[in-house]
């Protein structure tokens, strides 16, 4: 297995994500949204525009570092989104951080072992409030795929 159990509650660096009008103009219409709260001059963010974070982060900011889990035995299991407050306007300035939450095992039907991680973004505004989270669910197969 994995040592990603090694992982648990450990925090990458902070990085900073702008929310840009005309990013929330492409996601929106990337995802087939014509919503017009994604269009106006100050539009907010579509709920999974946080996804977006990912362009954002820096060398410092995994917190797997580079002894993270083996790419090819990865799957994104599931991802969700809480917020507390409104989803970000355009112009907002979020801090993020990424941590490793809970790791937990359970047994497979076909593939052995498997080992997975939540992984939670948290989002701040400038005044430090957290204005949302978002949860992935990570899943690291015991055997490779064939």
């Amino acid at each position: 297995m994995s040592r990603m159990s090694e992982f648990a509650g450990r925090s990458g660096a902070e990085y900073t994500m702008a929310v840009e009008r005309g990013k929330i103009r492409e996601f929106a219409a990337a995802v087939g949204s014509d919503h017009p709260a994604y269009f106006g001059d100050e539009p907010v963010s579509p709920p999974t525009f946080l996804a977006s974070n990912a362009f954002w982060t820096t060398g410092g900011s995994d917190p797997w570092g580079d002894q993270g889990p083996d790419l090819s035995r990865v799957l994104h299991a599931g991802q969700r989104y809480v917020f507390h407050g409104p989803p970000p306007r355009a112009g907002a300035v979020l801090q993020c951080r990424q941590r490793v939450d809970r790791v937990y095992t359970k047994q497979g039907r076909r593939g052995g072992a498997l080992e997975f991680a939540d992984i939670v973004t948290e989002y701040r505004d400038a005044d430090g409030e957290l204005v949302a989270e978002s949860i992935a669910t990570l899943v690291v197969t015991e055997q490779a795929p064939q």
